[in-house]
């Protein structure tokens, strides 16, 4: 292969051939390269968009950032169907074959001790949102007909908005508990900004849920069974997903992936380090 290489995710060798037509990053297929007993699933891509300078200016590009990871996880997600896979960050790129085998054996130990613990567990993301009040007609009679009245009346809009806020707090610290004793490991992670996410509603709850595969349609059931307990609070389920959050190679939330939220690149033929942390 020409190109620099391009690095969605390691995991042990597989017996179940991926889907013939899997492309990923700049639509060039996937490929498996093998080596101590691990597998890194590459593709090529062209160096005048991966080298630094350019993914500098690319990083700042969030339509590219979209295309880009939106293929990253297609690739992943296809994986997650035949294997258990340990994804790496956004834009992990190396020059050749041989920077990536060093990597490899540099972090060697690293990837089989998270492969142990993955293996065969997915990722679900939970979210609560604090829907926004339902716009109302004021009466004319009941306007404000003085500055003392004006001001009383935001007074009393403001205890209201606590208060609602304050309910969604607590339904969100109700549930996280009882979905984290469902669950073997927790993340949780910053609140979206729905100014960015263009998702309605104040975000409360964002958090990630490491789950065994066999006891996630009990883990589903019960975010099924919270969606109506408490009226203005909407609950959302994503998944199930490669373990992103709980693989210390990625973290962030896989549903905003298309949104690029946040990212990170390494060059392989330049450094000696494994991923990090950024999507």
């Amino acid at each position: 292969m020409t190109g620099l290489r391009y690095v969605y995710a390691v995991c042990r060798p597989f017996r179940t051939p991926l889907q013939a037509q899997l492309t990923g990053v700049t639509g060039a297929p996937a490929a498996l390269l093998h080596h101590h007993g691990l597998v890194a699933v590459v593709s090529t891509v062209p160096e005048a968009d991966f080298c630094e300078e350019a993914l500098k200016a690319h990083l700042e590009d969030l339509d590219w950032l979209a295309a880009t990871a939106r293929a990253h996880q297609g690739v992943v997600d296809a994986l997650t169907t035949v294997t258990t896979p340990l994804p790496l960050r956004l834009a992990t790129v190396f020059r050749d074959d041989s920077a990536l085998r060093m990597m490899i054996e540099a972090r060697e130990d690293d990837f089989r001790r998270l492969l142990d613990r993955l293996d065969g567990r997915v990722e679900w993301g939970v979210k609560v949102y604090l829907e926004p009040e339902p716009a109302e007609d004021e009466p004319a009679a009941a306007r404000p007909v003085s500055g003392r009245d004006y001001l009383r009346s935001r007074r009393e809009r403001s205890h209201a908005q606590e208060d609602r806020w304050q309910r969604a707090e607590r339904f969100a610290h109700s549930l996280h508990g009882r979905l984290a004793e469902r669950a073997e490991d927790v993340r949780l992670h910053r609140p979206q900004n729905s100014a960015i996410s263009g998702t309605t509603g104040q975000n409360v709850l964002n958090a990630a849920y490491l789950v065994p595969r066999a006891h996630s349609e009990e883990f589903v059931e019960l975010v099924d069974r919270t969606k109506d307990e408490a009226p203005g609070i909407r609950v959302e389920l994503t998944g199930p997903w490669a373990a992103y959050s709980f693989s210390g190679e990625a973290s962030g939330e896989q549903d905003e992936a298309a949104t690029g939220a946040k990212t990170g690149v390494e060059s392989g033929a330049e450094s000696g380090k494994g991923p990090g942390e950024g999507r």
